[in-house]
């Protein structure tokens, strides 16, 4: 009998090792089958945009942007660039972006973009412009997922929506938009019977004047706003450009804002100087008036993003509300 109690008890704690054995095992394998999971987790998302349709893994950490607009554009969505296109003016960024880009690396101009300098960055991100980059595209893929809106001109906020989604972030874009559109609601309602005053606006250019129309990044937002123009600016394409003293007629408005692109020769500015003080322009009713500001060319043109846009907000409500 002894013999048999032993051998039960014996039998008996071998089971439990046995038992505690396979439970173990069972956890180890639920374990491995979670971690399973999460590594398979599927974090891609799909972009369509002006050269085809690009496959982004997960949401991208380092990002380099080709454009100035672009470039205000992840900076409103909350995304510091690892590299950007210098501005076209700025040493090397635009006064009103140059305290969040002070960690930012340089990789070029919209024109001539340093794709050493992008490869150095290990990027998993590049957005572009098929305007600016489009024969250097396959390049810059080569490099790391590319996305590229059309074009420069016109209305931002088709070239914003894209980016958001390129760095998916679609939500906080949407916050900024609309934003932005309670800002032009708010701004109409104060303004009443003033958007009926024609908006006339000037730019000069080292060797070219322009008078802006509505196809351009001013004459949309003032578009949406609801300012009316002077007829041969209410039309819709970009710009009269190489304008001569002849067409100065065509400047005259109830009010009119010029901005001056200088790259530093001083050339502009003298251009500037010679039209403005030129008969011809002060017998314009506008000049007669006192109306002609001159506004910053970054923010009125040359910038082209959501940061500018709602600064060109500002310099309207001054003028006109202060």
């Amino acid at each position: 009998m002894k013999s048999l109690r032993s051998l039960l008890s014996i039998l008996s704690i071998m089971l439990v090792f046995i038992l505690a054995a396979c439970g173990g095992t069972e956890e180890e394998k639920t374990t491995e089958t979670q971690d399973d999971n999460t590594q398979t987790e599927d974090t891609s998302y799909t972009v369509e945009h002006a050269m085809g349709t690009t496959t982004i893994d997960k949401t991208p950490e380092k990002v380099v942007v080709l454009t100035n607009e672009g470039t205000e554009a992840l900076l409103a969505l909350g995304v510091t660039p690892v590299g950007a296109v210098q501005s076209w003016t700025g040493d090397p960024w635009y006064e009103h972006i140059a305290d969040d880009m002070k960690n930012v690396e340089v990789v070029g101009l919209e024109s001539e973009v340093n794709l050493e300098a992008i490869a150095a960055l290990e990027p998993d991100l590049i957005i572009g412009n098929k305007m600016r980059q489009e024969d250097i595209y396959e390049h810059l893929n080569a490099i790391a997922p590319t996305v590229f809106a059309e074009d420069l001109r016109g209305n931002w906020k088709i070239n914003f929506e894209l980016y958001a989604k390129a760095v998916n972030k679609e939500e906080k874009g949407k916050e900024v938009l609309d934003a932005y559109s309670t800002r032009i609601a708010d701004l109409q309602e104060k303004l009443g019977d003033k958007l009926n005053m024609k908006v006339s606006m000037v730019r000069f250019m080292a060797g070219d004047v322009r008078i802006y129309q509505k196809d351009s990044f001013s004459g949309v937002i003032l578009d949406e706003i609801g300012f009316a123009r002077p007829e041969s600016q209410d039309v819709d394409e970009f710009a009269i450009k190489g304008a001569t003293k002849e067409q100065v007629p065509l400047m005259d408005g109830d009010i009119l804002f010029y901005f001056t692109y200088e790259t530093g020769d001083g050339e502009a500015t003298q251009l500037e100087k010679e039209w403005l003080e030129d008969p011809l322009f002060q017998n314009l009713e506008v000049a007669k008036k006192g109306e002609v500001h001159k506004v910053n060319d970054a923010i009125w043109n040359t910038a082209g993003g959501v940061i500018a846009a709602n600064l060109m907000l500002d310099d309207i409500e001054n003028t006109f509300l202060k």
